[in-house]
């Protein structure tokens, strides 16, 4: 294998359904440099990567290696060239050991028990870039960070001079973060290439050297990132300004939509994970969630939706007990819900936009009729859905798969609004979101929130939490640890009672 030294991208151009998903793009990367692809969710960033790492095949353009022209037909082909890809959702079996997964990938394994070997790899590998990686653990027993540590590894145990990595950060902690990058630099120091493909500008200038920013398929813009800023990028990207703090007005709320008592719900272990947790929503009012993922907010949110049972406590929508309800009792209650895990609980992938747009709404009448759906008002509904929420898509008429994180994310949540719910649940609502698509997204929230609505939003982003919300609850095993006012002076302290070393 030649050590790659220059890597060019030429005129790729690559079409989806008549879509162009890459338009002629122009890339060039060399060794001991970390390249930025920046651009909003459905830029073509990902796809791009994809061409470089052989799973999809341009339909016209080419590439460079080292000045030479090569094909790239398939992931086997640019593991041979030195390429690696870090995809933004791990390809580890849970159940494995790291030095099984690791086996499975590698293409020098012994035939018969080759853990043996592989163990004093990624030990050697482990500690010539500074990893901490434990091959005799399952993969289920890991962090993210630690997961994404094992990807990076195998990739470099295949001989990656160049590593991609797809949104590497959209799962990691702040610490985590910054642990990836400490790594990132190493490799760099020792003369491999990087592409990181992010939405997030900090990020970008923080760690890359250059950038080059997407826009529908094309390249709008390349710089050195310390010739740039935030806002400069922000314009490449989006095409205008964005607004970084957007400012909530002042309302009054009086009318109390939602009330929970003394709410004890059990974990999947069936351990309490919520502890006796207590709170009221009122109409034109956001209250806010906040602390570090794992203190019993998912399965508060989804002993709220009807997803999980309340071990006792109670529940109350405008009134009405819906304590252990199934989940559409809770939503024809009024209880609209925005979930954590877009693709897995948000939507069905495989069916059409169209059908996506009713998903909870299908038995309604203005849907169907007796026995059949009417499939005329449906298509109507879901196209002013499109139109209403900016959703990009070539039409209704598309597997929902296919759209991006931010779209999909905006037709989610512009299905649970669109039935004027009394208390919108928005668990981590713009996570893995551009900022264009992030500040669309708060918008909304705040709108809805000027309609009259209720909206609880569990969100780890304090910035958001800070911006939005008109009382925040902070939430450390299972307990509230204080709910404050937006404005008041203990939320400097909101560290602490993350860490549940102070309690109000």
């Amino acid at each position: 294998m030649v050590k790659i030294k220059t890597l060019e991208m030429i005129k790729i151009n690559k079409l989806f359904q008549g879509v162009k998903a890459n338009s002629d793009i122009n890339l060039s990367i060399r060794e001991g440099e970390i390249l930025g692809l920046l651009g909003e969710n459905g830029a073509g960033k990902t796809t791009l990567m994809n061409i470089l790492y052989g799973l999809y095949r341009p339909d016209s353009g080419h590439i460079r290696i080292n000045g030479k022209d090569i094909e790239m037909n398939s992931p086997v082909e640019s593991r041979r060239h030195g390429i690696g890809m870090v995809h933004q959702h791990f390809m580890l079996v849970q159940n494995h050991t790291v030095a099984e997964n690791i086996a499975l990938g590698y293409e020098n394994s012994a035939a018969l028990y080759p853990q043996r070997k592989i163990k004093e790899t990624i030990v050697e590998f482990s500690r010539q870039f500074n990893f901490d990686i434990d091959p005799t653990k399952e993969v289920w027993q890991l962090s993210a960070g630690e997961q994404q540590r094992i990807e990076i590894i195998k990739a470099l145990m295949n001989g990656a001079d160049l590593l991609i990595l797809d949104e590497p950060t959209s799962v990691l902690t702040s610490h985590e973060a910054q642990d990836l990058f400490k790594n990132l630099r190493e490799l760099k120091n020792q003369g491999h290439l990087v592409i990181l493909i992010s939405h997030k500008l900090e990020e970008i200038l923080d760690i890359c050297d250059r950038v080059t920013v997407l826009q529908k398929g094309r390249i709008v813009g390349e710089a050195q990132t310390k010739d740039v800023d935030k806002n400069s990028l922000a314009r490449m990207m989006i095409g205008r300004d964005i607004i970084f703090r957007i400012e909530k007005e002042p309302m009054e709320s009086t009318q109390k939509v939602i009330e929970v008592d003394n709410v004890i719900v059990q974990g999947d272990k069936e351990i309490d994970v919520v502890r006796g947790v207590s709170f009221e929503i009122y109409r034109n009012e956001i209250f806010g969630i906040a602390g570090v993922s794992g203190n019993g907010q998912r399965e508060l949110v989804e002993a709220i939706t009807g997803l999980r049972r309340v071990e006792s406590g109670k529940i109350t929508i405008d009134g009405t007990d819906i304590t252990n309800e199934s989940a559409r009792c809770i939503y024809n209650c009024g209880v609209g819900h925005v979930p954590e895990e877009r693709i897995k609980f948000g939507i069905a992938p495989g069916l059409y936009l169209y059908d996506n747009a009713i998903l909870k709404q299908h038995h309604r009448k203005k849907f169907s009729s007796k026995f059949f759906l009417a499939y005329n008002k449906i298509k109507q509904h879901a196209q002013n859905l499109l139109t209403d929420f900016k959703v990009l898509a070539p039409s209704i008429n598309v597997q929902t798969k296919n759209l991006s994180g931010g779209n999909i994310q905006k037709l989610i949540l512009g299905r649970e609004i669109s039935e004027n719910p009394a208390l919108l649940v928005a668990s981590h609502p713009t996570y893995g979101l551009d900022v264009g698509a992030t500040e669309y997204l708060r918008k909304q929230l705040l709108r809805r929130r000027r309609d009259g609505g209720a909206v609880l939003l569990v969100s780890e982003d304090l910035e958001e939490i800070f911006e939005l919300c008109d009382r925040i609850a902070v939430m450390f095993r299972g307990e509230f640890m204080g709910v404050l006012k937006s404005d008041a002076p203990e939320l400097k302290d909101i560290g602490l009672m993350m860490a549940g070393s102070l309690q109000l």
